[in-house]
């Protein structure tokens, strides 16, 4: 079959036209529907921008869980490669010339005891006694070492994860704070960013320990299953199989959610200081409740970031290429020379430096996206617990107040009240 002659025909032109109509007139639909919801996505990543901005200390913050994840996997590998030295030497017994046996003794007798002898296994570390010795053979019996690389491949799940933890309520606390005070500067923290970084370790770390824990066990299981599906690939059932790769994906669903959970439940812990299963209740049921806003302001953060990492990525690229090729400096031998490397293939560079760039905007971009997501969640709860009177005034923007139709009635008490 020719795909390609459907496309000369008018009719495949007329349905692939009619389809794309239809789709365009859906989006214009949804587009026209959500455009309050949207111009308050736009709203929420405007203060997340405005947030980022006046605290500039939280664009250098991926810095520290960086140093310390790395910490993790050195420790986590020098205990995998110690783990592996684990060992008990392996011998075999085998005869001594021993004075005290007879010359009579034949020869054949003599040599069927010895292949007996060869077939005990003994420990070379043992004193030899007098008509027999342990020789060396190998370094073996490594049968329990297995269970202690298991366990510290959870400990490297666990640790990470609790990095990662820490540095999301971290920036939740930082930028609940500036929501929450945003109306009285002065109730604000000098660094915010330390201020909650001391409290997230000193106040929260039960909250932090437990939700890395779910996601590190998670994560343990479902490597163990893919030790145990490749132990099992030589029995070949395909019953078995089906059953390992159903529990492998509901696992992954479950991490999903879990990652989701534990995200908007560090932000609530960061809000009230609440325990981490009240502070997932409250989340779950806040989100629930504000399922479209959660959606329209989760797409249009990621497409802003995707865009974001794609200009980054494209500028540094594009910056690379043209110095690895010496394109600015064609004609010129002498600043060739100097500012260019000869290069065989430039592309192994430059796909490394472009990779280098991809990671950098994410750790950065990390940042942004956990303003959005803990500032929307204030401006749920600040929507949903306030009313604008002078005991329960918004702490939401202007602009924001403006989409909605809200307003504080008489200011000036409200400054008062706070």
């Amino acid at each position: 079959m020719d795909i390609a002659s459907y496309f000369r025909l008018a009719s495949t032109w007329l349905a692939l036209g009619i389809i794309f109509a239809i789709l365009l007139v859906i989006i214009l639909l949804i587009l026209i529907f959500l455009r309050k919801r949207i111009r308050v996505a736009i709203a929420i990543l405007n203060e997340a921008s405005k947030a980022v901005s006046t605290m500039t200390s939280v664009l250098f913050w991926p810095i520290l869980p960086f140093i310390l994840e790395l910490i993790v996997i050195a420790q986590v590998l020098f205990v995998a490669i110690s783990l592996r030295t684990i060992s008990d030497p392996v011998g075999t017994k085998i005869m001594n010339d021993d004075p005290t046996v007879t010359p009579g003794f034949g020869d054949k007798a003599r040599n069927d005891i010895r292949e007996i002898f060869q077939l005990i296994p003994c420990d070379p570390l043992q004193n030899n006694s007098a008509g027999k010795a342990c020789r060396f053979l190998y370094y073996g019996d490594r049968k329990y070492t297995i269970y202690l690389q298991f366990f510290n491949l959870f400990m490297f799940f666990w640790l990470i994860n609790f990095v990662k933890s820490l540095t999301q309520m971290t920036l939740a606390g930082t930028f609940a704070e500036y929501y929450f005070s945003s109306h009285n500067q002065k109730s604000a923290s000098k660094c915010p960013l330390l201020t909650s970084l001391f409290r997230s370790t000193f106040y929260h770390t039960g909250s932090l320990a437990f939700g890395s824990f779910l996601i590190a066990l998670l994560q343990w299981l479902r490597v163990t299953l893919e030790y145990i599906s490749a132990k099992l690939k030589k029995a070949n059932n395909p019953v078995t199989n089906f059953l390992l790769k159903c529990l492998s994906c509901c696992f992954w669903l479950l991490e999903k959610f879990l990652r989701f959970l534990n995200r908007n439940a560090f932000i609530m812990i960061a809000i009230y200081g609440q325990s981490f299963c009240s502070a997932s209740r409250s989340a779950l049921s806040l989100l629930a409740r504000n399922v479209v806003r959660l959606f329209v302001v989760d797409k249009v953060t990621d497409f802003i970031l995707f865009i974001g990492k794609l200009v980054v990525v494209s500028i540094v690229g594009g910056m690379a290429y043209v110095y690895l090729e010496g394109i600015l400096f064609k004609g010129n031998d002498f600043l060739i020379d100097a500012f260019t490397s000869n290069l065989h293939y430039a592309f192994v560079p430059l796909g490394i430096i472009i990779l280098a760039s991809y990671l950098v905007a994410s750790l950065f971009a990390s940042v942004f996206e956990m303003g959005v997501d803990t500032i929307f969640l204030c401006f749920l709860e600040d929507l949903e617990k306030n009313d604008g009177s002078a005991e329960r005034p918004y702490y939401m923007s202007k602009n924001l107040m403006n989409i909605l139709g809200k307003r504080n009635a008489q200011l000036s008490q409200v400054k008062q009240a706070i």
